[in-house]
C-alpha cells in the first residue's frame, strides 16, 4: 500500500504568508496601586490595544541652586536614574533657577528597581561633573493617574545631600511630578523613554511618535488665451512664440502660436498642483522659439497665486485679466554684456484655483480619501476608523550594529489627509507599541495603508541614509464589517531582487463605527471622486502627471517637519513605483482577467455539455425550463433575479470573515524568475549593461507581438460585422440583405414564442444531428472582408 507523498515544506511556506488570528488582551484595566480608583477597572480609552505601563517623571524647574565657588555661576542639568536606566535633561548654562519641563518615561515591566532617585548636577568642561543635590522617591507610594483625569500637579522638593554627615538638607529646590500612567497619557508622545535609552543626539527627535497632516493640494489652472505687441528679437523670419509657465519645479508649455506674430492666440489649459500656504509664485515666459538649441526671452512675469480666486464647481465665472510682460533686450555692448529691463507687451489670462476636485497623491486603486479640496463641499463623515498597531513579531535584522543584526522598527499609517507615525522602538524583533489612533471616514470605499520601516537615524546620521523598508498593508474599509473588532497578524511581505521573502508579522487590531447607516449606503450610489471629474475630466496623461507632482510635494513638506517624515517612507506608502512597467505585474493582470473570465468560460463550457447531451437528465431538464420560459417570457428576468438572490443567501455562510491581506500568490510573487525580478528593480531610465538591455528589449518586442496579434483580430472581428452592410464585398452584402428581407418577413408572421422554441431546440440537438463542419453563418461570417488587407 503506498501513500501520498505530502510536501510538509510547500505547506509551510504557504501558511507562512496567511493571515492568522490573534487573541491580545485588549482595554485598559487599571492594577490596585497607590491613587488607583479601583481594582482591575476596565475603562473604554485606547480599548484596542494592550495595556502598557509607564512611571513617568516631569522636570519642571529648581530654584536656589548653589553656585560653583570657582567660577561664580552653575550650569544644571538633571539626571533620572532608575535602575540600570538614566535619562538626562539638557544643561543650561548659568541659571541658578533653571526650567527643563521635560519628561521622562520608564516602562514598568523593566523596572528592577523600588526607588526612584533624581539628582541635580553641575556640567563641567573638564573633569566629573559636580554633584549639587537629589530627590529620592519610594515607587510604593507613587500614585497613578487614570484619564481623563487632569495631569498632576507638580511639587517643590528640598535637595539631599547623603554625603553630609549633619543629615540637613542642602540649598535648592526642584520641582518634579511622578506618576503612573499608561500609553493613553496626553505627556506619552514627548517623553524621553527608557526604551530608546542609548538614542542620542539628534536621533532623540526621530524615536517619538507624532501626527502629520498632509498639505492642502489645489490645482491651479492657467488658461493662456493670447498675448499683445509681442517683438520678436530676430528679423526677417516668422517667429513661433509660446508660453512657459512654471511654479516651483513644475514647468509646462504651450504649443507654438500659429497667428498673428505681434498679437499670437493659444487659448491653451496649463495645469499644475500647489499647496497652502502657497509658497511659489507663477513665473510666465514668452519665448520664441529660433532654433533646436535656441529660445529667445520675449518677456517675463511673476505672479504671487494669492492673487487667484478660487473657483468652486464648473460654472466658468472666472475673470480672465491682463498682465504687463518684463521684457529683456540685449542693448550695444559697452565692454560686457548687460540685461536691460524696457517695457513690452502684455498676456491675456484667466487663472484659478480649483477647489471642485480632488487632487489625487495616491493611486486612485488605493485612494484613502476622495473629498474635494474646499472644505465648504465636504460631505458630514459617514463613520470613524479606529486602528490599534499592537506590534510586531519575528522581524527579521535589517542592519547591523555593533557585530550583530538588529532591527529599530517604526510604523506609518496613511488614511486621507492624516498620517501616523509610532514611536521606534530599539534593537528588538519584537516591538510591542500599543499605539491607537482614529480617523474620520467620509467614504466606505477607501484603503488604509499602513507601513513598516527601519529607522536608520538613530545616531544622528544624515540625510544620505534611507529608512529600509520592512513590509505593509493595506485594508479597504468596505471589506470590514460594522462595530466588529478585527484582531488579526497580517504578514510583512516584501519583493526584493532575489524574491519575494516574509519580513515578520504586523499585529492590528481595527474597527470601523458607523456614524450614519443611511448615509453610508447612499454612498454606493454616489460618484467615486467629486463632479468636477466627469464634468471636466482630465486626460489619463495628465492625471498622472498631476498625481507625480502631487506626490512630490506631499514628500517634500513632509520631509520639511520635525522629525520629518522621510522621502522614501511617503514614496513607499504612496505606491509612487506602480506605474512602473513590470513583467511579473503585467503576467499577474493577465491571470487576473483570465481567472475573471473563467466563469464565463465555464457557463458556455455547460451549455456545450448540455448541448451535446453528456448529461441526458441535464439536457431534458434544460429542455423543460426552456418550454416554460418561452411559454411565459415574462419569467425570464425575475427567474434571472431571484436565482442570483438565493445564490447571495447561499454564499453568505462562506462569506470572508478577514480583511483582504497581500496574496503573493495573486501577485505572481514565488513564480517570478530572477531576471524579472533584475528588470523590476531596475532603475528609470536603465542602468543595466548593453547587451543585458537588449535581451529584455526582444522578449518585451515577443510579448508585445503576441499581444498585438490578438488586438489585430479583434479588430479584424468588428471590422467584418461592419462590412456587412458597407458593399465592400458586393456578393456577401447582396446575400446579407436578401436573407435580412426574408428574417423581417418570416419573423412578422411568425409567432414569437415559435421562433423562440425552435432556435432553442436546435441548438439542444442531439449530437446525432450535429456536424463537426463549422456552422453556415460562421462560414459565412469568416469569408467578409476587412482593414487587414490594406496593411503594410
Amino acid at each position: 500500500m503506498t501513500h501520498p507523498i505530502v510536501n510538509h515544506d510547500d505547506e509551510r511556506h504557504h501558511e507562512d504568508f496567511q493571515l492568522k488570528d490573534t487573541n491580545p488582551l485588549l482595554g485598559e484595566r487599571w492594577p490596585a496601586t497607590g491613587g488607583a480608583r479601583g481594582n482591575d477597572k476596565l475603562t473604554g480609552t485606547y480599548d484596542l490595544v494592550e495595556q502598557m505601563y509607564y512611571l513617568y517623571v516631569r522636570v519642571v524647574k529648581a530654584k536656589d541652586l548653589p553656585l560653583n565657588p570657582l567660577t561664580g555661576s552653575c550650569d544644571p542639568y538633571v539626571e533620572v536614574k532608575l535602575g540600570n536606566y538614566r535619562g538626562k535633561t539638557r544643561h543650561l548654562e548659568k541659571r541658578a533657577n533653571p526650567e527643563w519641563n521635560q519628561v521622562f518615561a520608564f516602562s514598568k515591566d523593566r523596572v528592577q528597581s523600588s526607588a526612584l532617585e533624581v539628582y541635580v548636577k553641575d556640567k563641567e568642561m573638564v573633569g566629573r561633573d559636580d554633584y549639587m543635590g537629589k530627590v529620592v522617591f519610594d515607587l510604593n507610594e507613587v500614585p497613578t493617574r487614570v484619564p481623563p483625569d487632569s495631569p498632576l500637579a507638580p511639587q517643590w522638593y528640598r535637595l539631599e545631600d547623603p554625603r553630609r554627615v549633619d543629615g540637613l538638607k542642602v540649598r535648592g529646590e526642584l520641582m518634579v511630578a511622578v506618576w503612573i500612567g499608561t500609553q493613553a497619557d496626553e505627556a506619552f508622545p514627548e517623553a524621553w523613554h527608557s526604551d530608546a535609552a542609548t538614542v542620542c543626539g539628534e536621533g532623540v527627535t526621530s524615536v517619538r511618535s507624532k501626527v502629520y497632516v498632509s498639505p492642502k493640494l489645489w490645482y491651479l489652472r492657467v488658461n493662456v488665451i493670447e498675448a499683445q505687441d509681442v517683438q520678436p528679437a530676430t528679423r526677417g523670419r516668422t517667429p513661433e512664440v509660446f508660453v512657459k509657465a512654471q511654479v516651483g519645479n513644475q514647468v509646462l508649455k504651450t504649443r507654438p502660436s500659429v497667428s498673428s506674430a505681434l498679437n499670437p492666440k493659444w487659448n491653451e489649459d496649463l495645469l499644475f498642483v500647489v499647496a497652502e500656504p502657497f509658497e511659489e509664485q507663477l513665473v510666465l515666459h514668452v519665448e520664441d522659439h529660433v532654433s533646436s538649441r535656441k529660445d529667445d526671452l520675449l518677456g517675463r512675469v511673476a505672479l504671487p497665486l494669492t492673487l487667484f480666486e478660487k473657483r468652486l464647481d464648473h460654472r466658468p465665472f472666472v475673470q480672465s485679466r491682463w498682465f504687463d510682460l518684463e521684457k529683456f533686450g540685449i542693448p550695444a555692448l559697452e565692454g560686457e554684456t548687460r540685461r536691460e529691463l524696457r517695457f513690452a507687451s502684455r498676456v491675456h489670462l484667466r487663472v484659478c484655483l480649483e477647489g471642485a476636485y480632488h487632487v489625487m497623491d495616491e493611486s486612485t486603486m488605493y485612494i484613502s480619501d476622495t473629498r474635494p479640496t474646499a472644505r465648504q463641499l465636504w460631505r458630514p463623515a459617514v463613520g470613524v476608523l479606529e486602528v490599534g498597531i499592537l506590534g510586531a513579531k519575528a522581524l527579521l535584522p535589517m542592519k547591523n550594529r555593533e557585530g550583530r543584526g538588529t532591527t529599530d522598527a517604526y510604523c506609518v499609517a496613511k488614511y486621507g489627509q492624516k498620517w501616523v507615525r509610532t514611536r521606534t522602538l530599539v534593537s528588538t524583533f519584537s516591538p510591542s507599541w500599543n499605539e491607537q489612533y482614529t480617523w474620520e471616514v467620509y467614504d466606505p470605499s477607501t484603503v488604509i495603508t499602513i507601513g513598516v520601516f527601519d529607522n536608520c537615524h538613530l545616531g544622528g546620521s544624515g540625510n544620505s541614509t534611507r529608512d529600509s523598508r520592512i513590509g505593509k498593508v493595506r485594508i479597504r474599509l468596505s471589506t470590514l464589517e460594522t462595530d466588529r473588532v478585527y484582531t488579526h497578524s497580517y504578514p510583512l511581505i516584501v519583493l526584493t531582487p532575489s524574491g519575494v521573502k516574509k519580513m515578520g508579522e504586523l499585529q492590528l487590531a481595527l474597527r470601523f463605527t458607523c456614524l450614519s447607516l443611511a448615509s453610508m449606503l447612499h454612498m454606493y450610489s454616489q460618484p467615486l471622486l467629486p463632479r468636477m471629474h466627469y464634468l471636466h475630466p482630465f486626460t489619463v496623461s495628465q492625471l498622472d502627471s498631476l498625481r507625480y507632482q502631487a506626490m512630490s510635494i506631499v514628500a517634500a513638506r513632509l520631509g520639511r517637519t520635525e522629525p520629518p517624515l522621510r522621502k522614501e517612507v511617503v514614496e513607499y506608502m504612496l505606491d509612487v513605483e506602480s506605474h512602473l512597467w513590470s513583467m511579473r505585474r503585467s503576467k499577474a493582470n493577465f491571470f487576473r482577467v483570465m481567472s475573471l473570465l473563467s466563469g464565463l468560460v465555464a457557463i458556455f463550457s455547460w451549455l456545450g455539455d448540455v448541448c451535446k447531451w453528456k448529461n441526458p437528465a441535464t439536457t431534458v431538464l434544460v429542455h423543460i425550463l426552456l418550454l416554460i420560459l418561452v411559454w411565459y417570457p415574462e419569467l425570464i428576468l425575475p427567474t434571472v433575479f431571484l436565482y442570483m438572490f438565493f445564490i447571495g443567501l447561499w454564499n453568505f455562510k462562506s462569506r470572508p470573515r478577514h480583511p483582504p491581506h497581500m496574496d503573493t500568490k495573486i501577485s505572481w510573487a514565488e513564480a517570478a524568475n530572477p531576471d524579472e525580478l533584475d528588470e523590476e528593480f531596475d532603475t528609470f531610465p536603465t542602468s543595466k549593461p548593453q547587451d543585458l538591455v537588449y535581451m529584455r528589449y526582444d522578449r518585451l518586442r515577443s510579448v508585445a507581438g503576441r499581444i498585438q496579434t490578438v488586438v489585430g483580430d479583434m479588430a479584424t472581428q468588428g471590422e467584418r460585422l461592419g462590412s456587412l452592410l458597407s458593399w465592400r464585398d458586393p456578393r456577401a452584402t447582396c446575400l446579407f440583405v436578401v436573407l435580412c428581407l426574408i428574417a423581417a418577413v418570416a419573423l412578422y408572421v411568425t409567432p414569437f414564442r415559435v421562433v423562440a422554441l425552435v432556435a432553442g431546440l436546435y441548438l439542444l440537438r442531439h449530437p446525432r444531428f450535429r456536424s463537426k463542419l463549422p456552422p453556415v453563418p460562421v462560414n459565412f461570417f469568416r469569408r467578409l472582408p476587412s482593414k487587414i488587407d490594406s496593411m503594410l
